[in-house]
């Protein structure tokens, strides 16, 4: 079995004002098993924070990376944590 681990990635690129969002938590629907949220930053990146199976914030980290993503990424910063918990699904804020 996968240990559970916190994943948070910053998204540059054309990120904002292109649903990305709404696709990332879509996306994280569909690989299921994660929470957390996808939060837009005042700098122009998408932060997105993601709780659950190591496989599958992998498998999300990679979508992000390389997966059919509205916009454009220009790259992504990850790092890993220890989940902290206390989310709901996974929420656009």
């Amino acid at each position: 079995m996968s240990e559970d681990v916190r994943l948070v990635a910053w998204v540059r690129g054309h990120v904002q004002g292109v649903g990305f969002r709404w696709f990332t938590r879509a996306r994280a629907l569909e690989i299921g098993g994660l929470s957390g949220f996808a939060l837009n930053l005042g700098d122009g990146r998408v932060q997105v924070v993601a709780e659950g199976a190591r496989t599958g914030c992998e498998s999300l980290l990679d979508w992000l990376e390389d997966g059919d993503t509205p916009g454009r990424v220009d790259g992504v910063t990850e790092i890993w944590d220890t989940p902290r918990g206390g989310y709901d699904g996974f929420a656009i804020r």
